[in-house]
């Protein structure tokens, strides 16, 4: 091999660790380029978390004397809008120095029996606990069924003239399958130690003793629900035939039955009723991951209890 072709083979070898090494270098750059991202992306995320938590923390600005605010939003349940929220609130709110009055503002369809319950129990204590700080209710859309519940607890209960308020009764539902089940061939097998362990199981025929005593027990927690709403609204009430058959009205017509006092928002409410026109919400702020474990535990439940899928509730 000549000298040339010796220089030429070293030349190219040269060449071709150098670019071999410009090669390494740019992946290795790539590389922490990317981790840079990805930890430039976790920085800016926990500053908006942390802003977004600030930014909820609903006792900020709470020198003065104020009307305390607590939301009561959405289907009342123990994995959506939980009477340990409100309850949280509506304390907080009482014990406050500067409360000179407490509104729940509810925008709900209703919910369980047994979270609506909760709260009206816990409201009847504060009022008893704090005699001279009043709770008004203030309602916006929808203050249906559970969410009426709740409100029959309130001093005074406000609707706008279109809201929707009443549908006083329980229902529980469900789904049967066993059509298509006979259709596509599959057969159930359901072993129970219990005769009534399969209590109303949706992939069997519906069994008529058990249908009978879900309808009693369905009863007892509907004359929960009336009882109730006649010690809240006392002689106030004007009761009709279908007052408690699970109708709504609107807010113009529950003024006239006396299942509301009268009309308001929240500000005109803390402006006029309770004189206090500043306003501080006390709302519970949920964070991520106390949402995530909750629905997570819920969905890990149905799955586990075919009775956790079926809805019983006030709505």
């Amino acid at each position: 091999m000549s000298d040339s072709e010796n220089s030429g083979n070293w030349e190219r070898g040269v060449l071709e660790k150098v670019a071999l090494a410009a090669v390494k270098e740019q992946r290795a750059a790539r590389r922490w380029s990317i981790l840079f991202k990805i930890l430039g992306f976790g920085y800016l995320f926990t500053l908006l978390f942390l802003f977004m938590s600030w930014s909820g923390d609903n006792k900020l600005d709470m020198d003065g004397k104020h009307t305390a605010l607590v939301e009561l939003k959405g289907t009342i349940s123990a994995n959506e809008v939980s009477a340990d929220q409100i309850i949280s609130g509506l304390q907080d709110a009482f014990k406050d120095k500067d409360t000179q009055g407490v509104i729940l503002r509810i925008n709900s369809p209703g919910g369980s029996p047994v979270q609506a319950g909760q709260i009206y129990d816990e409201i009847k204590r504060l009022r008893s606990k704090y005699p001279k700080i009043p709770l008004y209710v203030v309602v916006d859309d929808l203050c249906a069924s559970g969410g009426y519940y709740v409100a029959a607890a309130a001093d005074k209960i406000y609707v706008d003239k279109a809201s929707l308020v009443g549908s006083i009764g329980v229902l529980m539902d469900g789904f049967g399958f066993t059509g298509t089940m006979d259709k596509l061939g599959v057969e159930r097998r359901l072993l129970t130690a219990g005769v009534n362990k399969g209590f109303l199981d949706p992939f069997s025929p519906v069994n008529p003793q058990q249908e009978a005593y879900a309808k009693v027990m369905l009863e007892q927690i509907h004359q929960q629900f009336i009882q109730a709403v006649r010690a809240g609204r006392g002689t106030r009430l004007h009761e009709t035939p279908d007052m408690f058959s699970g109708l709504v009205w609107s807010g113009e017509e529950s003024v006239r039955l006396g299942l509301a006092d009268g009309f308001g928002s929240a500000e005109s409410v803390a402006r006029d009723v309770i004189h206090a026109d500043k306003i501080v919400d006390f709302s519970p702020q949920e964070g991520f991951a106390d949402r995530f474990a909750k629905r997570f535990g819920v969905e890990l439940g149905k799955n586990i209890n075919p009775l956790a899928a079926m809805n019983t509730g006030l709505h």
